[in-house]
């Protein structure tokens, strides 16, 4: 009777440790995805800031 709830209790916390490790992973690539997300909006926005400054100088130069 020892055996079996030793056994239980192994199994347990296989299981426990199982879930912690999915859960660590899951939570890094949800990580990675945010790390992805904030890249691309700061890619967009550059690109925006980059229009807006040429739009400047093209405003600057027709007035001269």
């Amino acid at each position: 009777m020892n055996i079996t709830r030793t056994r239980s209790t192994i199994m347990n916390l296989m299981h426990e440790e199982l879930a912690r490790a999915q859960m660590s992973e899951r939570l890094g690539e949800a990580r990675q995805s945010q790390r992805g997300h904030q890249l691309v909006r700061a890619r967009r926005l550059s690109r925006k800031a980059e229009q807006a400054a040429q739009q400047a100088r093209l405003a600057l130069a027709r007035a001269l």
